[in-house]
């Protein structure tokens, strides 16, 4: 089994940089939290929960795509890439190219959870006993390094779901300028990007009835209350979901049902009744539109492949020398 945890630096319960942008956040108006840290164990699991949804559409749709499509990927990948993996999660779509990608040189999943990390690592390792593992646990929105593989051709770069869609446009850019570099001249980018459609279809999928992804947003506080004693009441808040037509996205928030205060270790947060913490914003692109943000990253786009109500695209593209 080649599973090789030594690039991994587990970031701590009492990280000092989640301290900072939790209060940053909270003590800006308008009140926001950085979606990274949803993330926790509880709330990848209740993500992989909403993947299964069915009103969360993007996950079946882009594997149905994966499915349709994987000869092309594979082929536009190539032999002895070595596949890096923004934000592995479950990595349930990873197998699908792992399955049929020409001797691969290696596989880096990166995550900001480190236990659901190593799991998810440990299961990939047994299934490809032969294939080289090096997960990283760090915020793949920072600056880190790729371990070196000898027999490795190129690097592709793969980041599935509609993640992007999580950065503001000028964010996104810069993210994928940083991974334009990180993959080098030559170097591939699989990605997956949710695309403009009905806005009820779009609401549906971020406020479902079973109430998952509610329970997915307020576990952020749970978080904040566990790792930094925090005093939030979770039933003072409600989850909602709109989409923004102007911006072309969907916005996540938490409400507070009353007037309140919180207290996070010694500092005093307030809150209106009514008043909310923006969570998670989710853009909407056409595929001109993301070529023209590819594009300012140094990548051009080689390939788009959609479903047939054109939902949603996983596109591959290649950085510029």
């Amino acid at each position: 089994m080649h599973l090789d945890t030594s690039p991994a630096a587990s970031p701590t319960a009492h990280d000092s940089p989640f301290h900072h942008d939790v209060l940053a956040g909270l003590r800006h108006t308008p009140k926001y939290l950085p979606s990274k840290y949803f993330y926790d164990e509880r709330g990848s699991q209740l993500f992989d929960a909403i993947c299964d949804l069915e009103a969360y559409y993007p996950t079946r749709t882009e594997m149905g795509i994966m499915e349709t499509f994987i000869d092309e990927m594979a082929a536009r990948i190539g032999p002895r890439a070595v596949l890096a993996e923004f934000g592995s999660g479950s990595s349930l779509k990873t197998r699908i190219l792992l399955d049929h990608l020409s001797s691969p040189a290696g596989y880096v999943p990166i995550d900001i959870s480190h236990e659901h990390l190593l799991k998810s690592a440990m299961r990939l390792a047994a299934r490809y006993p032969r294939l080289p593992i090096h997960p990283i646990s760090a915020d793949y929105t920072t600056d880190f390094a790729l371990p070196h593989i000898d027999e490795a051709a190129h690097v592709v770069a793969y980041f599935p779901g509609s993640t992007i869609g999580n950065f503001e446009p000028d964010e996104a850019a810069l993210f994928m300028t940083r991974i334009a570099q990180l993959v080098g001249p030559g170097g591939g980018l699989l990605i997956g990007v949710d695309l403009q459609k009905e806005h009820a279809v779009l609401e549906r999928a971020y406020d479902d009835p079973e109430g998952v992804t509610a329970a997915f947003n307020l576990n952020l506080l749970a978080r904040i209350n566990r790792e930094l004693e925090a005093t939030f009441d979770l039933e003072a808040f409600a989850h909602r979901a709109f989409y923004h037509a102007v911006e072309g996205r969907i916005e996540m928030h938490l409400e507070s049902l009353q007037t309140q205060c919180v207290t996070i270790g010694d500092a005093l947060i307030a809150f209106e009744a009514g008043e909310t913490i923006r969570t998670e914003y989710s853009y909407k692109y056409t595929v001109p539109q993301f070529a023209a943000l590819a594009a300012h990253a140094g990548f051009d786009v080689e390939r788009v492949w959609t479903d047939e109500r054109s939902w949603f695209s996983v596109q591959y593209l290649v950085a510029r020398s």
